[in-house]
């Protein structure tokens, strides 16, 4: 039987990326052979990815990428467990990784994404992503993604990790662009214009407001001009051109673009997280079960 020494330990370590523990069993279980524990440690990693694919992804990170020409850019959000692994360098790493092939590989779903070929290495984006599961130990997802491409230019900002926000526009300059892709980030519209807005949605609101507006008891000619007026100003608050400019709010963002000849073609936000139910759990309650005090 051979002694499975640390340095034996730190080398797997270094090879896998795996904690001390799981390499010191696996190189047990091989009798110290180092490229058998790493293979066994593989087959492993496979069952742990499965196993974590059912726990709930709901932190992690949005990765960006604007091209040198600002003609193109994407942004994709990857999900994991905790913001522990959400700060990991390789994790982050990743996910830009994965903004720049989009952008530049022009990849428009997660499906396609997830076999292109990474452009630092010669393995796909689900054998990275899987390696990743290995590595860190937890269910890594990559979420939903988005592609802008422009004949006048792409600006982003990103929030921390957790919000990233890319503005197609046409005309202005850099600095602006800049602007309003941190108003969108502070100010959340859901589209450019009221224009844009679904029928479904100013229906369902309308209904709401008439519905309040009877409740004063006024004239139904009456409670009709109170409903439009409530109909415009949520208008305003969910639009980008009708919101008041964060760095001005005595102009709106639409008075902004006509001061700089300018115009936004299209944009995207993505939170981190948003829409995910988060499963809450009693950490102490877990921690007995754990130990067998609850049956």
């Amino acid at each position: 039987m051979v002694e499975v020494t640390a340095s034996m330990v730190k080398e797997l370590r270094e090879m896998t990326g795996l904690g001390m523990m799981e390499c010191k069993k696996a190189l047990t279980e091989t009798n110290g052979d180092i490229k058998a524990a790493e293979d066994l440690l593989r087959i492993k990693s496979g069952s742990k990815a499965s196993k974590a694919a059912g726990r709930i992804a709901a932190e992690g990170v949005i990765g960006a990428y604007v091209s040198a020409d600002g003609k193109c850019g994407a942004l994709v959000e990857v999900n994991c467990e905790t913001d522990f692994v959400a700060r990991n360098e390789d994790f982050i790493h990743f996910a830009k990784n994965l903004a720049e092939l989009v952008a530049t590989k022009n990849i428009t779903d997660v499906a396609t994404l997830t076999e292109a070929l990474l452009t630092d290495s010669n393995e796909n984006v689900e054998a990275a992503r899987k390696a990743l599961v290995m590595k860190l130990g937890e269910n890594i997802s990559i979420r939903r993604l988005a592609r802008h491409e422009t004949q006048g230019r792409i600006a982003f900002y990103l929030h921390g990790t957790r919000i990233g926000v890319l503005v197609d526009h046409t005309g202005g300059d850099e600095t602006l662009g800049k602007d309003l892709a941190m108003h969108i980030a502070a100010s959340k519209p859901i589209c450019v214009s009221k224009e844009q807005v679904s029928d479904e949605i100013l229906a369902h609101e309308r209904q709401i407001f008439t519905a309040q507006a009877a409740e004063s008891g006024k004239p139904s000619n009456i409670i009709e001009k109170m409903v439009e007026g409530r109909i415009t100003k949520y208008l305003a608050e969910i639009t980008l051109l009708g919101q008041p400019f964060v760095k001005d709010p005595e102009q709106t963002v639409e008075k902004l673009l006509a001061k700089k000849a300018a115009k936004v073609n299209g944009f995207t936000m993505f939170v981190v997280g948003e829409g995910i139910e988060k499963k809450t759990e009693n950490f102490a309650e877990e921690v007995k079960a754990q130990m067998g005090q609850v049956k």
